[in-house]
């Protein structure tokens, strides 16, 4: 009896953690409406990043940036996080929309300077209201290595201050440019309850790679394409072109694309 119940509890467990990757939000939205005029929410602000609603199913290695599974259980799909640099310039809204169209979470890192833009400011609110989770990529995107304490504390506050200006909570998580992280930032990011995450392959930043095939080809075939994996993303209109088939070939290959609101947070 007690056997049966447990086994009962387990797979609630793994449902709960994998079967579902789309994001928290089911309304349906189109970019075109994101540009009409919001009403206020009337979100209390908050000092500290959005609560972790969702079960803690995952966690980041703090060494090799890989999603790691909380539980023991080795016989299971495959899985993947997807992540968004560079937001919101360009691209970034369009690429929500076709992942939320797919049924696919990520995380979408802000650039602080994109923000000055009001255009910019309704793109970020709308991947917000999609159910995305929001990041943390510093104010101007410069290597941290190469600033003083004071300005990395501008790099990296200045972007919690802007975006919870725009969606009324901070990013929940924090990837330094150039994955260059300093120990004044390793213990700022821990002191707003960020979770530090650099990534484990990326090409679309690779001149050769800067379109939508090639892109797609490379990041499927990767052989840094392994459980766990960590994508980086950017901003850009060849990732938005590719975007669509990565996800489903990811799905073809096996993939689960976890939901970043299970990934465990200070």
């Amino acid at each position: 009896m007690y056997k049966a119940i447990a086994a009962v509890m387990c797979v609630c467990f793994l449902v709960s953690c994998e079967s579902n990757e789309e994001p928290e939000s089911s309304k349906t939205h189109s970019h075109a409406a994101a540009g009409k005029t919001e009403q206020k929410s009337g979100k209390a602000k908050s000092d500290k990043p959005a609560k972790q609603k969702a079960e803690a199913c995952y966690q980041i290695n703090p060494k090799t940036f890989a999603v790691e599974r909380l539980d023991e259980q080795k016989d299971k799909k495959p899985i993947a996080l997807l992540t968004i640099d560079d937001a919101p310039d360009q691209h970034a809204a369009d690429i929500a929309d076709k992942l939320h169209d797919l049924h696919a979470s990520a995380i979408f890192f802000v650039n602080g300077q994109f923000l000055k833009k009001d255009e910019n400011k309704k793109a970020l609110k709308h991947i917000h209201e999609l159910g995305f989770m929001i990041g943390n990529h510093t104010m101007t995107h410069q290597n941290l290595k190469n600033l003083s304490e004071q300005k990395q504390r501008e790099e990296i506050a200045g972007v919690n201050q802007a975006v919870e200006k725009v969606i009324g909570e901070k990013p929940a998580f924090f990837r330094a440019p150039f994955g260059s992280n300093t120990e004044y930032s390793d213990r700022l990011i821990q002191k707003e309850g960020m979770v530090k995450t650099n990534w484990t392959f990326g090409y679309d930043w690779d001149q050769k790679y800067q379109s939508k095939k090639a892109l797609t080809d490379i990041t499927l075939n990767s052989p840094y394409l392994q459980d766990g994996a960590n994508i980086l993303m950017h901003d850009r209109k060849w990732t938005d072109e590719a975007i669509s088939d990565i996800v489903k070939g990811l799905r073809d290959k096996g993939y689960t694309i976890i939901d970043p609101k299970a990934i465990k947070r200070p």
